[in-house]
């Protein structure tokens, strides 16, 4: 175990059998917000994720036979000395991923609560039958080493998000944070040293070719992986070479839809909330607002009226952040120089400057009822880019808002129960929210439709998502 000192959080390892870990090549990341250079992080190579593996392969055969009460308290430690650091995670996201501090605050208490929520699960198994004849029962086995994979956009968040429920149940765990946002991902797993045996709870930074290292190791058992669709079926394919357990949360375009009744103020208000915080970039935001076209103008001009008030930057005044890093900054000008040649409206925003902003900063962008076919639709754009279109059918709206091969979330907003429920039920996503969006809690799975993703996270569906299940038989001797 690492000395009870304070965490540094201007030098950063690999974190492998309880150890601060070197690598001989160094790689650093760009302030989304100041354009200035970041500290350095390791590039891992094959051999470093031999090493980690070696000792994951070990290790998680003591840890698999550790009570699960043992476990939990481990975890609920880490916890508490996690919390006891949000200041300095917070900063330390503000610079590595550009989120202003009320964002990295709302990532970090999401994901304190998020870890405090998995200690409450259990699973216990089943019984089957109990009868003269024979007794059934279940029991739920760690896979073994697991590999959490974590995209850029909520890097803590989500790496908790996977290693709470992986040691929970008694695996391994090997953390891999995107090369855009190593940092975080590094020091989680340097304080796990203090309440985790030696390899249990371990993290590896790298470049592109980390992902692939471990994808195709052969002693790997899981591959947990939340980012984008295409990457996500070059890990399925990976996983498939030797038949790794595997699950995916992926992309998303979420439609809202609001019905005529509701106030369109309120809703608009709601709407921009959960469509443009941290900077749109959430797998789980609005992607689309159909409205109502009785209503439609009011709340057109509401939420143009409240997003044009918004701050830009990263301190703790400012609602909007940069975009995370520049490969995906540029893809979304191409996507708002699209949308202007081919002639679309724009209510606000756009590509024009924005005064005093050095970084990766888009004006928050509102696209006024453009073509269901037009790219900014079609697609996810993980942006501050909003379209709203106009609706007035019910049949019609629910075919255009099902008219993607993605299928994370959707919401409805209406004061009808019955419209709600009539809506709602016909929405091909894994999380249908009435009246709000992009809630989460711990103890409910959250998984996808369509191309969105394979498999569960959290609840009990995820904590079984790291676990091989047992079916016992057992008759008497005669």
């Amino acid at each position: 175990m690492t000395s009870k000192t304070q965490l540094d959080f201007t030098a950063f390892h690999n974190v492998i059998n309880g150890r601060l870990e070197e690598t001989d090549k160094k790689g650093r990341t760009t302030n989304p917000s100041t354009l200035e250079d970041n500290p350095e992080f390791p590039i891992s190579s094959r051999d470093d994720v031999n090493k980690a593996v070696t000792v994951a392969q070990e290790v998680a055969k003591q840890w698999a036979e550790v009570p699960w009460l043992e476990r939990k308290k481990a975890l609920e430690s880490f916890t508490a000395a996690f919390e006891s650091y949000s200041g300095d995670f917070a900063r330390l996201l503000a610079w590595e991923q550009g989120k202003p501090l009320l964002w990295a605050k709302n990532e970090l208490d999401t994901a304190t609560r998020f870890l405090k929520g998995f200690c409450e699960l259990s699973l216990p198994g089943e019984t089957i039958e109990n009868s003269e004849e024979r007794k059934i029962v279940t029991h739920y086995l760690p896979l073994g080493i697991t590999v959490g994979i974590v995209p850029w956009n909520y890097p803590i968040f989500l790496a908790c998000g996977k290693m709470g429920p992986a040691l929970l149940t008694g695996n391994a765990f090997i953390l891999k944070s995107s090369p855009f946002t190593p940092y975080s991902g590094l020091k989680l797993a340097e304080l796990g040293t203090r309440f985790f045996p030696p390899g249990v709870f371990q993290a590896l930074s790298g470049d592109d070719s980390l992902g692939p290292f471990l994808t195709t190791h052969p002693l790997v058992n899981m591959i947990s992986f939340t980012g984008s669709a295409p990457t996500g079926k070059e890990v399925m394919k990976a996983c498939s070479q030797t038949l790794k357990r595997v699950s995916l949360e992926l992309g998303g375009n979420d439609p809202a839809i609001v019905c005529a009744d509701v106030d369109p103020v309120v809703a608009a208000s709601k709407i921009a909330l959960f469509a443009f915080c941290n900077s749109g970039q959430m797998c789980m935001s609005i992607k689309r607002a159909y409205v109502h076209s009785s209503i439609y103008d009011q709340f057109l001009s509401t939420i143009v009226k409240s997003v044009e008030s918004w701050r830009y930057g990263v301190d703790e005044t400012s609602f909007i952040g940069p975009v995370a890093n520049k490969p995906h900054f540029e893809r979304l000008k191409q996507l708002l120089a699209d949308a202007e040649e081919t002639g679309l409206t724009f209510a606000t925003g756009g590509l024009k400057s924005l005064p005093n902003q050095k970084g990766f900063f888009l004006p928050v962008t509102i696209i006024d009822n453009p073509p269901d076919t037009s790219a900014i639709v079609e697609l996810e754009q993980f942006g501050p880019v909003l379209p709203i279109l106009k609706w007035s059918d019910e049949t019609d709206v629910i075919q255009r808002a099902n008219q993607t091969n993605m299928g994370l979330g959707a919401s409805v907003w209406t004061r009808d129960d019955a419209q709600a429920t009539r809506l709602g039920n016909q929405l091909h996503s894994g999380n249908v929210w009435i009246n709000t969006h992009a809630e989460i809690m711990p103890n409910t799975p959250f998984g996808g439709h369509k191309e969105s993703g394979i498999g569960a996270e959290w609840g009990e569906e995820g904590l079984k998502a790291y676990c091989n299940i047992q079916a016992v038989y057992k008759r008497p001797f005669e």
